[in-house]
């Protein structure tokens, strides 16, 4: 096996991911591969930090418009769908004997350590799992640029990016047959094609701090460890050169 090209991570999952083929809600066998994969990814030294979405349990700008619920209440309702479904990942975590942390951008001091930056980086140096909770804290943000202020913050390597597909596609290769993959893709062309990647407030402070993110197939088992070893596995984001 090859060394991590990576010191420090942060790994970003949406709330459907955590979903398997169910409605909604968070299937076991899902979390219990995620967490095998990222207790593997630890024991090769490298530092790991994961942003959850909340989208399995309550999407807040869906409801939004849907029920015509205050835009920031809504949001804050979400906040607290990435409480739970950090605190489900931590719990399987720790059963897989991974020591974790979970910090929290709303204080609820019963339940996560609320989010400080040096108190985040002291955890991640101590070999501690940290998952950042409860989003930036802020309405009208979504996790994605949550992932993106945090993976700074922490001063990480990169965004890995997982998600239900192989990498980022011209178009939904779910319901497209010839929708074609992209290897590679700048920042720019990531905004300007409207790709989806991640949100265009995620990917601009990418940009503008040059983190490279890896769009990746999280249900394939693995993965994880080998982007984490260098395999030219998904879609890498990053600036022209």
């Amino acid at each position: 096996m090859g060394k991590p090209v990576y010191r420090r991570i942060l790994l970003k999952l949406s709330g459907e991911a955590l979903m398997g083929k169910q409605e909604y809600g968070i299937d076991e066998k899902i979390l219990a591969g995620l967490s095998k994969e990222i207790r593997e990814v630890t024991s090769l030294g490298v530092q790991v930090a994961l942003v959850v979405g909340g989208g399995n349990i309550y999407r807040g700008i869906q409801t939004s418009r849907e029920y015509g619920i205050d835009r920031a209440s809504a949001d804050y309702m979400g906040m607290l769908a990435t409480v739970i479904n950090s605190l489900a990942l931590q719990e399987r975590l720790e059963r897989d004997g991974v020591t974790t942390r979970v910090l929290s951008a709303i204080e609820m001091r019963s339940i996560a350590e609320p989010y400080i930056r040096r108190r985040a980086l002291r955890h991640l140096d101590k070999g501690r799992v940290v998952i950042f909770a409860a989003g930036t804290g802020n309405p009208y943000f979504t996790t994605d640029t949550a992932a993106a202020l945090r993976a700074m913050e922490i001063g990480s390597d990169v965004i890995l990016k997982a998600t239900r597909v192989d990498g980022v596609y011209d178009k939904d290769p779910l319901v497209h047959k010839k929708a074609r993959k992209f290897k590679e893709l700048t920042y720019i062309d990531a905004l300007n094609r409207n790709l989806k990647v991640m949100d265009a407030t995620a990917i601009s402070l990418c940009m503008d701090n040059d983190l490279p993110i890896v769009v990746f197939n999280m249900t394939k088992r693995g993965n994880i460890q080998r982007v984490v070893l260098g395999e030219k596995i998904g879609t890498v984001v990053r600036g022209g050169h």
